[in-house]
C-alpha cells in the first residue's frame, strides 16, 4: 500500500517527464498544472463526443491519482521502491530498455486516430495517395521497409462540427526504424492536428511522448533478431 508500483513509475515517467526520484517539488507542481490544463474534460466539450470526453476524464483522473501518490510518497515521506514482484519486465519496459540498441519493436494494426480542423492534413499526411487510399488500402511510410498506415474503412472521417477524424492503423516490423517512423508521423501532424489517440489513449502531440507510447506498445524483446 505504501509504495508506487512499477506501472505507476512508468506512467509517471511518461506523464511528468522524469522518474519519481528525479522530480523536485517545483518541477512536479509546474508539470501537474500543465497536465491539468491539457487534459481537463471541459477542454473536450467542443468535440461533442461522449467517448472523447470519457477518455479525457479517465486520463485526468489517472493523472490526479498519480499526483496524489507522488505527493504522499515522494514529497510527504521517503519514496518506497517497488516490490520485487512488480519489477519492470518486457510488459512494462522503461525508457532505459527502450533506448537499448538491441531493443526490438513491431506491431500489427496499432489504431491511431487524428482529430483535426485542418482540411489539408490528410493531404499533407498522404499526399495525392489520399484520393484512392480507402477501405484497407496501405500507404507505405517513407524510409521504412515494411511500415504502413492502413486506412480504416471510415478513413475519410466523420464530422464533429468542423473537426474531422482520420483513422488509420500503423503496422511495422522489427527491421523498421521506429524512431524514424514516429518522427515522420509527428512532423506530418504537428501544428495541424488538435488531438491524437493511440489505441484509444489520448497522447500529447509531442515527438518524444508519441515515441514513448508507440515503443511501449510495440516492444517485443531485447536481443538480436532471430535468424
Amino acid at each position: 500500500m505504501n509504495q508506487l508500483s512499477a506501472q505507476d513509475i512508468l506512467d509517471i515517467r511518461e506523464l511528468f517527464g522524469a522518474a519519481p526520484e528525479e522530480l523536485d517539488i517545483d518541477a512536479f507542481k509546474a508539470k501537474l498544472r500543465e497536465l491539468r490544463a491539457t487534459y481537463h474534460p471541459d477542454n473536450f466539450e467542443k468535440f461533442g463526443d461522449a467517448i472523447v470526453r470519457q477518455l479525457a476524464t479517465d486520463r485526468f483522473q489517472h493523472i490526479e491519482r498519480l499526483a496524489e501518490k507522488l505527493e504522499k510518497y515522494k514529497f510527504g515521506k521517503t519514496l518506497a521502491t517497488p516490490a520485487p514482484e512488480s519489477a519492470p519486465g518486457p510488459s512494462s519496459a522503461n525508457d532505459l530498455i527502450f533506448s537499448d540498441p538491441s531493443a526490438r519493436f513491431a506491431y500489427r494494426s496499432m489504431k491511431i486516430e487524428i482529430r483535426t480542423s485542418d482540411k489539408d492534413l490528410k493531404y499533407h499526411l498522404f499526399s495525392t495517395f489520399y484520393r484512392w487510399l480507402m477501405l484497407g488500402e496501405r500507404f507505405k511510410i517513407p524510409e521504412a521497409k515494411n511500415a504502413y498506415l492502413i486506412a480504416d474503412e471510415g478513413h475519410s472521417g466523420r464530422q464533429i462540427g468542423y473537426t474531422e477524424s482520420i483513422r488509420v492503423y500503423l503496422t511495422f516490423e522489427e527491421d523498421d526504424p521506429v524512431d524514424q517512423i514516429v518522427a515522420w508521423l509527428y512532423h506530418k501532424i504537428a501544428g495541424r492536428a488538435e488531438m491524437l489517440l493511440i489505441e484509444e489513449d489520448i497522447v500529447p502531440i509531442d515527438e518524444q511522448a508519441m515515441l514513448r507510447v508507440i515503443k511501449k506498445r510495440s516492444f517485443k524483446a531485447l536481443g538480436a533478431t532471430a535468424g
